[in-house]
């Protein structure tokens, strides 16, 4: 059975870099998957991507020695059942306020006597190289559970809320965070008091012995926060490495006719 590099580079300290995938599209996953990135995740919550699109690109990932990960809708038991059962190597789970939704969230990825998932299914063990029975008896030792951290409500109680035993890494999701820090005038937070909650997650991370993640923008700024020690790192995403590759031949040549596409 291959092993999850991922969490065995979560483990050991060191930085584990993807990007995101929010397009449903098969090929490009393909083509991602033979980069070097150490993992892609394919984007079921914010995107078009349907269960059967998903489990084509799992096994695109994984068949190219990638790590295939998927961030599921929502908490759900069926949610992260359907995401494993058709080959992903690991969850992310969003907006997790709560104790209780950490445990349903490790629960739901974990065979018996460890957690609640039920035992059905082939696609995973073809993405794991393996037979079904060696993947029901070592899928817990490599399923990667990543719960975000994208709502103040959660950092204010950071150990309660994300100091469950199973957890693989906390992942910020900075646009929500930003946007739960909101006055009730609407203004956003300012530069220094976001440095400042990201700063109150990395800590926190460091006080329960759980590897830290964040999505970044650039490559300056994935390079500022594995120095910070971030481990989990999104750069970008397949559509903004295609808009931002576009855009450039775009201004260099003068053209501009189609409009901007590169803030997405």
């Amino acid at each position: 059975m291959r092993t999850n590099t991922v969490k065995r580079l979560l483990k050991a300290g060191k930085p584990a870099v993807g990007t995101w995938l929010s397009l449903g599209n098969i090929t490009a996953a393909r083509f991602l998957a033979r980069m070097g990135f150490d993992w892609l995740t394919v984007d079921v919550e914010h995107s078009l991507v349907s269960v059967e699109t998903m489990t084509h690109m799992l096994a695109a990932i994984a068949d190219a020695g990638c790590v295939p990960l998927a961030r599921v809708p929502s908490n759900r038991h069926d949610h992260i059942k359907r995401v494993l059962d058709n080959g992903g190597y690991g969850i992310v789970v969003p907006m997790v306020l709560s104790r209780q939704e950490s445990l349903d969230a490790v629960s739901a990825c974990l065979y018996p006597p460890q957690g609640t998932r039920s035992v059905g299914g082939s696609v995973h063990a073809l993405n794991f190289a393996t037979t079904p029975a060696d993947y029901y008896a070592k899928a817990n030792e490599e399923i990667l559970i990543i719960l975000q951290c994208e709502h103040i409500h959660a950092v204010r109680h950071f150990d309660d809320v994300y100091g469950v035993s199973g957890v693989d890494a906390i992942f910020v999701g900075p646009n929500d965070l930003a946007a739960s820090m909101r006055q009730a005038d609407g203004r956003p937070p300012s530069a220094e008091e976001f440095r400042q909650v990201l700063a109150d997650i990395l800590a926190g991370c460091k006080r329960l012995g759980i590897p830290a993640g964040i999505h970044t923008f650039s490559i300056d700024e994935a390079k500022m926060r594995i120095a910070e020690g971030w481990q989990f790192i999104a750069i970008n995403s397949e559509l903004k490495f295609m808009s931002e590759g576009a855009k450039q031949v775009v201004d260099a040549l003068g053209l501009g006719r189609g409009g901007d596409l590169a803030k997405y």
